[in-house]
């Protein structure tokens, strides 16, 4: 079976939607082609049994609000943006819990001997982490990885105390493998400016601005996919004035579910070849059907494609995976945790104690909105609360329930074991793109082969980095050219 069109787009996440979008709204005839059955990568949504029409994410549940590229998206698909509660987030480290920091980056202070740094680090860390401001410049001014950087200028205790809770957390991987580049942009080229790491955050956080530094969207992130899909299914009806057809008659679907991009070929006629093998039995001819679509356009937003581009880039990406992340959500009857006696979740030192969790969100005290449904479908005193396990280079052993609430009991300081009502549970294989210095290396170079190949673009996750804001932002731009 074969088609043309005006742009194809290989990969359903967030990336390749923004992508088709965009394409699509100057004017452009455009397919995605996805090898799963369902869209939206690690965006996606569910409910509890128990509380069917409550939704909750099962993956990315906030947005940076730097730049505004994601607020605005919403608002074009009259999504609500909301902000969280006004609450702070905790660390844990050392065996105790404590609110992180209010002026920081990656749990690196703007003040080293600001109160609530000395909350966190103790009197030896604030000395430590002090001299910072009057080390020599050249300090640490070679190093590529977080870890390194943080230990030369800051000392051990801050090191491990803020910044590997709050970086290693929110990146799922360890301090020395974490690319300052990638993780924390501008923070470098700050630092050669300043001569002080801590100064270096103090300047960045100024120019960030005022308000939340995140966002959310009233009905779980998800809600974000399901509008983009509908939004890019309705354009193919626009195709109905030239049909496009293949052996077994006109073709209008846009959104190709169950499609293997199985290989990619230059065209005679300029442009590309992409043949897929049907995944699923609901594909047009059944599964493992062949299919090929003819297009001058093409936007590769999965890195399982990116060696079938080595013909024309030259580049194969590193095969460095990223961490397996493993999510339990919980549905709590624990009054206790009306009053969030630790903020909006907590962010948890590697190899601390008793807790394999490296993060916890407690997902009613930080959304409002999710406070009231839950509050509205159960009662009062029910809380949903999130753990994430999982770390890039360390296999993983699946949590379950009981583990997690054994985890949540320690990092809340309320017994939790049997207030458990229901729970959910998700995996993500490598959805994370690995910050490492090697692997934005091998990334640059592709990309920039890439913008030397006439109609080839790209995007997602694995290129632009970790994050929506990200990931949006370089969606737009990557196909603008095209």
């Amino acid at each position: 079976m074969s088609q043309q069109v005006d742009a194809v787009v290989v990969g359903g996440g967030i990336g390749g939607l923004v992508a088709a979008l965009t394409l699509v709204e100057r004017g452009l005839r455009t397919v995605v082609l996805e090898s799963s059955t369902r869209l939206g990568g690690p965006v996606r949504g569910g409910a509890f049994e128990s509380l069917p029409r409550v939704p909750v994410d099962l993956g990315a549940e906030s947005f940076a609000a730097r730049g505004g590229a994601v607020a605005d998206l919403a608002a074009r698909l009259d999504l609500d943006v909301v902000e969280p509660s006004g609450l702070t987030a905790w660390g844990w480290a050392a065996g105790r819990a404590f609110p992180l920091p209010a002026a920081g980056v990656l749990g690196i202070p703007s003040v080293p001997w600001a109160a609530d740094v000395r909350r966190a680090v103790g009197w030896p860390g604030v000395v430590r982490g002090s001299l910072d401001r009057v080390l020599p410049r050249f300090v640490g001014a070679g190093a590529e990885d977080l870890g390194s950087l943080a230990r030369a200028r800051l000392g051990a205790r801050v090191t491990d105390r803020l910044v590997a809770p709050v970086a290693a957390g929110v990146h799922s991987a360890p301090l020395d493998r974490l690319s300052v580049a990638a993780v924390a942009p501008g923070l470098r080229d700050r630092f050669g400016v300043e001569g002080s790491l801590t100064r270096a955050v103090s300047a960045l956080r100024a120019s960030a601005p005022a308000g939340a530094a995140v966002r959310g969207v009233a009905g779980g992130m998800h809600a974000i996919v399901e509008a983009l899909a509908g939004q890019i299914a309705a354009s193919a009806e626009d195709w109905s004035d030239s049909p496009l057809t293949d052996a077994t008659g006109p073709i209008h679907t846009a959104l190709r579910l169950g499609h293997e991009v199985v290989a990619v070929e230059a065209h005679d006629g300029g442009g590309w070849v992409v043949r897929t093998r049907a995944t699923s039995a609901g594909v047009r001819g059944g599964r493992g059907s062949l299919h090929t679509v003819v297009t001058p356009r093409l936007v590769v937003t999965t890195p399982t494609v990116a060696p079938l581009l080595e013909p024309w880039t030259g580049v194969v990406p590193t095969p460095e995976a990223g961490a397996d992340v493993h999510l339990v959500t919980l549905l709590l009857d624990a009054p206790e945790l009306d009053a969030a006696p630790r903020g909006t979740g907590m962010l948890v030192a590697p190899d601390d104690g008793p807790v394999r969790a490296k993060a916890l969100t407690h997902s009613t005290a930080k959304w409002p909105w999710l406070a009231e449904r839950v509050r509205r479908a159960a009662g009062p005193g029910v809380h949903v609360v999130r753990l994430s396990y999982g770390r890039i280079g360390e296999p993983t052993v699946p949590p379950d329930a009981d583990e997690a609430a054994r985890d949540a009991s320690v990092l809340l300081g309320v017994p939790l074991e049997d207030r458990v009502l229901d729970h959910l549970t998700q995996r993500w294989d490598g959805a994370l793109p690995p910050p490492t210095p090697a692997y934005r290396a091998t990334v640059t170079a592709l990309s920039g082969a890439v913008g030397r190949t006439p109609g080839l673009a790209v995007t997602g996750g694995w290129v632009a980095g970790a994050g929506l804001a990200s990931i949006v932002t370089h969606a737009q731009a990557a196909v603008a050219g095209l």
